[in-house]
């Protein structure tokens, strides 16, 4: 009689650096990166506020396969100055989305851990993210899935979390985060009463993974292990969605629908009673397929 191995050792994504996410994503051995380290393209103004700099400038960029087929894939470092979008971090992400309109992949894959803009290149940064946005919606335009993964410590903040929702799908785990502005900004400015960015309970169940999911703002909800971040993203990655008046009409819907059920709603907590008929404390405990099985179809239509 066979016996079965012991459980598979999970390899964790957050903790994972920018390669190592790509590696544990695409098929293995499968991944050519351009622009890399040994290019030496760095930023201009790091330099000249004699502040470090990275050899990729914190984004990891190339081809390779996804289940055999070609796509091609950027990975912000969030190690290095949280993952914060300069001139040539931004060029390097519209350069891949450019690439895909003239090699038609099957897919992109773009995964995010960012905080946003990089401070010391702001205007650079943020015309930046405007292009990446633009490049998102092009490939799209083209027929060629971009799909966003989100997972990482930075969670995914600022223009990059509008280039997110720019993108067909997103998978996340409950561990990444997904919002605008940042729990620690909102504090800054409107005070702790409006947001308490020590309170990570109130900040993971209004930003988190499960709550994205929920609100239908999040495709697929996984746990925080490389594996399954790569099924997700073979799963999505053949799931283009059609962009045009329709799908802006489903958007506006969809959150017509979250106004009128949840507006009143002074915390995520709310919503959750209200959508999963469930305290906030029962869920967070589960894992992913568990918490999935929990909520069943109580979640807003996504799009």
């Amino acid at each position: 009689m066979s016996r079965a191995g012991p459980p598979r050792a999970r390899r964790s994504y957050r903790e994972a650096t920018a390669r190592r996410r790509l590696a544990g994503v695409l098929d293995a051995g499968s991944f050519e990166e351009r622009l890399g380290p040994a290019d030496r393209v760095t930023s201009p103004h790091l330099a000249a506020l004699d502040l470090p700099v990275a050899f990729d400038d914190g984004v990891v960029v190339g081809s390779g396969r996804l289940g055999g087929r070609r796509v091609l894939a950027a990975s912000q470092e969030g190690a290095f100055l949280g993952g914060g979008v300069g001139e040539v971090h931004g060029a390097k992400l519209c350069g891949i989305l450019a690439a895909a309109l003239r090699e038609r992949p099957a897919a992109v894959l773009l995964l995010l851990d960012t905080g946003g803009v990089r401070l010391q290149e702001a205007n650079a940064g943020l015309v930046a993210v405007s292009e990446v946005m633009r490049g998102v919606l092009a490939a799209r335009a083209a027929g060629i899935p971009v799909v966003a993964l989100i997972g990482g410590g930075w969670g995914c903040f600022g223009g990059m979390g509008i280039v997110a929702r720019c993108c067909d799908t997103i998978a996340m785990s409950e561990e990444g985060r997904l919002g605008l502005s940042g729990p620690d900004v909102i504090e800054e400015t409107k005070g702790v009463e409006e947001l308490d960015a020590a309170d990570r309970g109130l900040v993971w169940r209004t930003y988190g993974g499960k709550h994205r999911y929920l609100l239908g703002e999040a495709d697929r909800l996984v746990e925080d292990d490389l594996d399954a971040f790569r099924a997700a993203a073979i799963a999505l990655a053949s799931v283009p969605r059609p962009i045009g008046i329709e799908a802006l009409s489903r958007e506006h819907d969809l959150l017509a629908r979250r106004l009128a059920a949840h507006g009143a709603a002074t915390d995520a907590a709310a919503i959750w009673r209200d959508l999963v008929g469930a305290t906030f404390e029962e869920l967070p405990l589960l894992e992913a397929d568990e918490f999935l099985r929990a909520v069943g179809g109580a979640r807003l239509e996504a799009r």
